[in-house]
């Protein structure tokens, strides 16, 4: 496992960093969770990214368990506030009530008494900046979190922020977590230029855009058994891709370069994410341990000039790049 600074902070975190969004307390039973946990330590990863929201907290619950008994300071433990935990109308959003209770939740259920990163998971319109950014202000100060960051934040939300911290003193964002892949690129003309000269960096999340870009969805194919594809809970978030039958005949044609390079697509994949500087660590998520021992594979691999090329070449016009793409809901109290 290679390790990268998080932005311009002292913090190293592994490459490939472990996620549960769609897993743990959801798509796949505890021991298996555990197992994947196990293989991710076993390889070398050190950075684990979860949310309360995941799973309305039994994802946190079931990763502070498969951390359980492992050096705290050995392991770089990420969590996140924002979307809905309860019907209550403080129950959403960035308000000082909901971080502060929010990240005292996490804590709780992560076991574990300070979080390496707790994030912002999507801005919040109804809420002053100033109040969300003293509210993780405090919990640095409190000792129960070590740096902030931001998900799926715009670039000028990003500089907003910035610009707030500064004036009153707080720390700064050190982190975004924005989707990216070979085929989903919106932040890079605007949020990763602001991010390279404000220091912060990328940790990225669906570098294998939901499974599509580990070649498993074959064009004119049913899709496989017990696939994200087919979990009633999960396949929404991926149907467009799924069903998009010149994209999934684009990847096939991807798999002669990974063969080439001596990856197998998923690693080519993740490989071409990290090519990207402004990026700290790209997150994998897994319901079987071989797929975390292949996908750390990725790790410390450098693709040529020539190779990314060709990459766009054989993608064209699959890829996306509308930096308008990166939004959050107009109004928590909404959801």
């Amino acid at each position: 496992m290679d390790f990268r600074h998080l932005g311009n902070s002292g913090l190293m975190v592994s490459e490939i960093a472990y996620g549960n969004w769609l897993t743990h307390g959801s798509q796949v039973e505890e021991d298996t969770a555990a197992a994947c946990v196990r293989a991710a330590l076993d390889a070398g990863i050190t950075t684990f990214d979860t949310a309360d929201v995941y799973a309305r907290g039994k994802a946190e619950e079931v990763l502070g368990r498969a951390l359980k008994g492992e050096r705290r300071d050995g392991l770089e433990i990420f969590s996140k506030v924002y979307w809905p935990m309860g019907d209550g109308r403080n129950d959403r959003g960035l308000s000082r009530k909901h971080v502060l209770r929010g990240a005292e939740d996490s804590l709780r259920r992560l076991g574990t008494d300070y979080l390496d990163l707790y994030q912002a998971h999507r801005f919040d319109y109804s809420t002053p900046l100033e109040e969300t950014m003293r509210a993780f202000e405090d919990l640095v100060r409190q000792g129960k979190v070590l740096y902030i960051g931001v998900s799926e934040w715009r670039a000028d939300e990003i500089e907003q922020a910035l610009r707030i911290a500064d004036e009153m003193g707080f720390d700064r964002i050190v982190s975004s977590q924005p989707q990216y892949n070979m085929v989903w690129r919106v932040v890079e003309s605007e949020v990763v230029p602001v991010c390279e000269r404000e220091g912060i960096g990328q940790i990225v999340w669906s570098p294998l855009a939901g499974g599509v870009l580990s070649g498993k969805y074959k064009p004119g194919q049913d899709l496989p058994e017990g696939s994200r594809a087919t979990d009633p809970k999960i396949k929404q978030a991926i149907a467009d891709k799924v069903g998009d039958q010149v994209l999934l005949e684009r990847v096939q044609r991807l798999e002669p370069l990974a063969a080439e390079a001596g990856l197998t697509l998923a690693q080519l994949s993740l490989a071409w994410v990290l090519q990207n500087p402004n990026v700290s660590s790209a997150i994998i998520g897994a319901s079987r341990p071989e797929q975390v021992e292949g996908n750390v594979k990725a790790a410390g691999v450098r693709l040529d000039a020539d190779l990314l090329e060709r990459i766009d070449e054989v993608l064209g016009d699959s890829v996306e790049r509308d930096p308008a793409l990166t939004k959050s809901p107009e109004d928590v109290h909404g959801i």
